[in-house]
């Protein structure tokens, strides 16, 4: 594949705080998406916890980087794939995660939200289908 971009998949399996994966995660996915890679992520077990609204880190006395996902759009990191399943196993919603959005410039700048729920099927096609999965 010399000149082609690969597709890449970060897939986030462990919960936001007690681990440095995934804050460590989210800054790769972030370098990756600065050299223009074909990155789209999936969170899947614990990993679903990144992404929940209202994070609040005083209890463990670590900091609360979950504004960070905001970057995710600007870096065009529009892909991020939920599993159905493990938001269920775990007693949450669609609506409890953060509202990360972006600007689609093929569609005049509409407003798109980048979170894509989908049932344990599908993550298992996405992951068949990348070229590199990194796990985190």
């Amino acid at each position: 594949m010399a000149g082609q971009c690969k597709k890449i998949m970060y897939l986030h399996r462990r919960a936001p705080y007690g681990t440095v994966y995934a804050q460590e995660g989210l800054e790769v996915v972030l370098i990756g998406a600065a050299f223009d890679q074909d990155v789209c992520m999936a969170f899947v077990d614990d990993g679903v916890y990144q992404l929940k609204a209202g994070q609040d880190t005083s209890a463990v006395g670590m900091k609360n980087f979950s504004p960070a996902w905001r970057a995710l759009g600007d870096y065009d990191v529009t892909r991020l794939y939920v599993e159905r399943e493990s938001l269920d196993e775990r007693g949450l919603r669609e609506e409890d995660l953060m509202p990360l959005r972006y600007e689609d410039e093929n569609d005049d700048w509409a407003e798109k939200s980048s979170i894509v729920i989908v049932d344990r099927k599908e993550i298992g096609r996405l992951i068949d289908a990348q070229d590199v999965v990194f796990n985190f």
